[in-house]
């Protein structure tokens, strides 16, 4: 009987803080379910997002003398195997070609052998470029090194042998020919192996006839595969378990074969890398809403708190009147029981609603029973700890004559006395500075695909800022109000008017439970603006990242024989394009060296792409590209070719470029004018950069292999009329900028950042407005009497509400001064330790102003909506304090 009536006059009397822990809590239960959500449906995009990364799941390489069936039947045994297929490789000492009454020869390269059903189960391995699939195929950088095409003999120099010749029936691009030739059983540690310059592709009995002779001269010279394409349909989504079902597979393979044969693991290896990624996303998304959460807690805390004082003289008159500390801490457990149940359930409510309505998320995938029940315990144990542990301070340690006085000597908490917040700054800024300089790196796997690796140290930053800065805010806000100094007097001004020096004395006498509410102010409003900062960034970042890859919104991809600019007009008209640009796509020799040489006109290329200045070294894009402009003969060379030939700004450097008059590489002279670290549709490794026209000039072609096309307002859409003006030349490649394929770089960019803005900035709006309205409420709420005794002795309304709004005024003032400095130097701080994450690395801040101006005017609003309903009601002072 004693609970219930105590519950009901809890309800009756203290109905708003009890329902502001119960929001407290529902917004942290909430927040952790639907963070948790996310973690489970970025983890299945991931994973999806790898696997289709990966055309070749398992490359099988058979020792000589190994029996090829038996190796197979294994295979089946050790994993759920979808298509297996044979593919033989020869090493040849090079290539030869008569056309036009000229020869041409290339250097050493390789030939293959695919079955007839390869390209069915494989098709990202081969694309026609012209000609037929049926017969011998040319790789379409060694054909135009030979200058050959369908209709044409090549002859192969075999190695031991005499040379054989081949009818060439279609030329093929290779997109995954980094994995395609890799070198199977090379050490984890060891460099990956560049794909050879020049590539046949021949049918296996035309294979068979060609090499066979030269295997039994030189059986180094030529190898077996099988490759493999896994049953993918059997993987689990989070990419943890993905990868370690992949490795136990392969481990499984090796262990049957007993060094019958050797495993490249393609997909193991991309899901490690994706499993290395998804850890790091967990700590990145959790660590950005680990403060919403940690807010929601604090909020729970913090309104419990501003009844200690009305609470510790109920208590010590239940002391007084008999009640031991079980009697006591069984009524706050009541109290606790309906916040937090309460809180709780709202909260899982709110998480289902959002499951549903937020973009970017999957409802099917949900969350399993086990989260479900740690998200709901969460939300129990901060509604009773919110409640029990204050009441059992109270009842131990606190007498009833202290705990009923009303006025009572303030002292410095112990963590002001030990500067806290300054060893926590200073800790993070060393950190900081520690992390910065390494961040988040990327390596290349010895299989070809990209893996990560990951600083975690680096979060402790960011961590160790976020509560020191809170400290801070704490400090300085209460060394501002209590001095009653002329800054506090001039916040206060121009709400209280003549009375400023009366109210600052006031307000100085509560620094106490105004810092609180100036902290969580600033703390939500903190959480919001860097939230909004980075996903904006972010969000912007990774789009840069995809035009990168892709060149523009929308790229139409050509060959030398097809180039795209050929249809430039065509392009140039159609509905969605803004504006198109020619760009050239041709290769070079550096030294010995081939690499790609990319021709452009430096004063227009920046109207279809975006050029960072990160893209260059040692000078900003635009005074890179107007020096390139400047010299005809200049040229921007790649960071890597710089330190392997000992470049120096200046330098003539004789390329040799292919002459399309004779089909033969002669030296050109360009000069050396630039760096260039990346560039839109480049490699990450070797490239350049030159002038169109000079290369047009000194190669005797002005074709222009590439489109570059921005859209006016879909890039989809722009690509499909792209393609239906360009379906009849099948060699010409449309892709935009949402197919961006990231075969080296971080599928952690790659996440749909949609659900968890949704989440968290939707969270940071609600937390900022009910952290400042909130606790100014409860503080008016458990000021009630002063204000009644100052109406009852004649104060007019206008001077109450000076009280008031000088009130809601600082609150406002300090915590959106402290969260917005606070917030901006965190987001600062995120972007900065991910630079790595993003490529290229972002070059400033993305500042979602109209976000935040929403978010300051509910801030606002709701100060001003807990002034206004604080105000006391003419003529009923009296009742009030009888009430009181």
């Amino acid at each position: 009987m004693m609970v219930l009536l105590w519950i009901r006059g809890v309800l009756a009397r203290r109905f708003l803080r009890v329902a502001g822990a119960a929001a407290g809590i529902a917004l942290a239960v909430a927040l952790l379910a639907a963070m948790s959500l996310f973690l489970a449906d970025a983890g299945a995009s991931m994973t999806a997002r790898a696997v289709s990364a990966v055309s070749i799941d398992w490359q099988v390489q058979i020792i000589p003398g190994a029996d090829p069936d038996l190796i197979g039947k294994a295979l089946t045994q050790a994993a759920p195997v979808k298509a297996a297929h044979q593919v033989r490789y020869a090493d040849v000492a090079g290539l030869e070609a008569q056309t036009s009454g000229t020869t041409q020869t290339t250097g050493p390269g390789q030939a293959v052998a695919f079955d007839s059903r390869y390209p069915t189960d494989f098709p990202a391995e081969i694309r026609s470029l012209s000609g037929t699939l049926d017969g011998v195929l040319i790789a379409q950088q060694t054909a135009a090194n030979l200058h050959v095409g369908p209709g044409d003999t090549v002859s192969i120099q075999r190695i031991g042998l005499p040379p054989a010749e081949v009818r060439i029936a279609g030329v093929v691009d290779l997109p995954d020919a980094d994995a395609l030739f890799q070198a199977v059983g090379l050490p984890p540690q060891a460099a990956p192996q560049a794909p050879p310059d020049n590539v046949l592709i021949l049918p296996r009995e035309t294979w068979r006839q060609v090499f066979d002779p030269q295997q039994q001269v030189r059986p180094d010279t030529t190898r077996l595969q099988l490759h493999v394409r896994l049953d993918r349909e059997t993987l689990p989504p989070d990419p943890v378990v993905a990868y370690t079902s992949v490795a136990a597979a392969q481990r499984n393979l090796e262990a049957r074969v007993a060094g019958q044969a050797l495993v490249a693991d393609n997909l193991g290896s991309r899901l490690g890398a994706v499993r290395e990624d998804a850890l790091y996303a967990s700590v990145l998304f959790l660590f950005l809403g680990l403060p919403g959460i940690a807010l929601a807690v604090a909020l729970t805390f913090a309104v419990t708190a501003s009844g200690a004082a009305r609470r510790r003289t109920e208590q010590a008159l239940l002391r007084v009147r008999g009640a031991t500390t079980k009697d006591i801490l069984l009524l706050s457990a009541t109290e606790a029981a309906v916040a937090a149940i309460a809180g709780t359930a709202v909260g899982m409510a709110a998480a289902s609603l959002l499951a549903i309505v937020a973009p970017g998320l999957n409802p099917a995938l949900g969350l399993d029973g086990p989260t479900l029940l740690v998200v709901a315990i969460f939300g129990l144990l901060v509604g009773f700890i919110a409640f029990l542990y204050p009441a059992w301070l109270d009842a131990r340690w606190t007498t009833v004559t202290a705990a009923r006085r009303t006025v009572s000597r303030p002292s410095a908490p112990l963590w002001q006395r030990l500067w806290l917040d300054c060893l926590l700054l200073a800790a993070a800024g060393l950190l900081f500075w520690q992390s910065a300089s390494t961040g988040y790196q990327i390596v290349l796997a010895p299989e070809g695909v990209a893996a990560t690796a990951v600083d975690y140290k680096a979060f402790i930053a960011p961590a160790l800022f976020w509560l020191g800065i809170g400290l801070l805010t704490i400090r300085l806000s209460a060394r501002i109000i209590a001095s009653n100094g002329t800054l506090l007097r001039m916040i206060v001004a121009p709400v209280s008017g003549a009375l400023a020096p009366v109210v600052s004395a006031a307000l100085s006498r509560q620094s106490g439970r105004l810092t609180i509410g100036i902290a969580m102010t600033a703390l939500a409003i903190s959480f919001a603006t860097s939230t909004a900062i980075f996903n904006t960034t972010y969000n912007a970042q990774a789009r840069i990242d995809a035009e990168l890859t892709n060149g523009s919104d929308a790229t139409v991809f050509g060959t030398a024989d097809k180039p795209a600019g050929a249809h430039l007009a065509a392009l140039a008209s159609l509905p969605e394009v803004a504006t198109a640009e020619p760009m050239q796509h041709r290769f070079a020799y550096v030294g010995a060296d081939l690499q790609d040489l990319y021709g452009i006109d430096p004063n227009r290329i920046g109207r279809a792409t975006s050029l960072s200045d990160a893209y260059f070294s040692g000078a900003s894009a635009a005074g890179t590209l107007a020096l390139l402009a400047a010299t005809p003969d200049g040229v921007l060379v790649s960071e890597e070719t710089v330190q392997d030939f000992q470049l120096q700004q200046g330098d003539t450097i004789n390329l040799r470029l292919i002459d399309a008059r004779d089909h033969q590489y002669h030296p050109v002279a360009f000069k050396f004018i630039g760096v260039a670290r990346e560039f839109p549709t480049a490699p990450k490794d070797s490239f350049l950069v030159a002038n169109s026209a000079y290369v047009a000039r000194m190669s005797g072609s002005d074709a222009s292999e590439y489109v570059l096309m921005r859209a006016k307002a879909d890039p989809a859409e722009l690509a499909r009329q792209a393609s239906s003006v360009l379906d009849f030349d099948p060699s010409l490649k449309v892709a935009d900028i949402g197919q961006a394929a990231h075969l080296i770089g971080s599928s952690l960019t790659a996440v749909d950042l949609g659900g968890l803005t949704t989440i968290e900035l939707s969270f940071a709006v609600v937390m900022a407005a009910a952290a400042a309205g909130l606790m100014l409420a409860l503080g008016f709420f458990e000021r009630r009497r002063p204000f009644a005794i100052l109406a009852a002795i004649g104060a007019r309304p206008r001077q109450l509400a000076a009280f008031l709004w000088s009130e809601g005024l600082l609150i406002l003032v300090g915590g959106i001064v402290f969260g917005l400095l606070s917030g901006l130097l965190t987001a600062w701080m995120l972007v900065k330790l991910l630079t790595g994450v993003f490529d290229p690395p972002p070059e400033a801040l993305s500042i979602p102003w109209l976000y935040l101006a929403v978010m300051l005017g509910l801030v606002a609003a709701s100060v001003a909506v807990a002034v206004w309903s604080a105000r006391p009601s003419a003529g009923q002072a009296a009742e009030q304090l009888r009430d009181l």
